[in-house]
């Protein structure tokens, strides 16, 4: 955890995931925000089952700025920058040395655990991931 309500998720690029660019393929990077995601929420102690809630996404957009490429560690900060009534938009910056590689936004629906039926992040959980920060995607 880098702050509250924010987390830190370094991923070391791997040759696999390169195009014949020498740069990431575009479909790793919503693999890599779902992992930092999952990898944050497992920093919690708690079972979010045991709350009868789990999350879904709705829609994602990522905007590149830079490459990433074999060798290097991608450093992905992610934090809620929007709070809605069953949903939130996680934003997501990918870094490499300092430089800007992406931002990315994912709206994720809370939903009962088990179904598709939407359902609001009990207090406990909506206090973990903290108050939605204005600053992560800001240029």
């Amino acid at each position: 955890m880098t702050a509250p309500g924010r987390h830190r998720h370094v991923i070391p690029v791997r040759y696999g995931e390169v195009d014949q660019q020498g740069v990431v393929f575009n479909a790793h990077y919503l693999a890599y925000v779902d992992d930092a995601m999952d990898r944050w929420l497992r920093t919690f102690d708690v079972s979010f089952e045991d709350h009868g809630w789990d999350l879904m996404v709705k829609r994602a957009e990522i905007d590149w700025q830079g490459p990433a490429r074999t060798g290097d560690d991608l450093v992905i900060d992610v934090a809620v920058v929007r709070w809605g009534t069953t949903s939130f938009d996680a934003g997501f910056r990918g870094t490499v040395g300092g430089r800007a590689v992406f931002t990315a936004r994912l709206v994720y629906v809370g939903v009962r655990h088990g179904t598709t039926e939407p359902l609001a992040a009990p207090p406990p959980i909506r206090a973990l991931l903290g108050e939605a920060v204005a600053d992560l995607l800001a240029s």
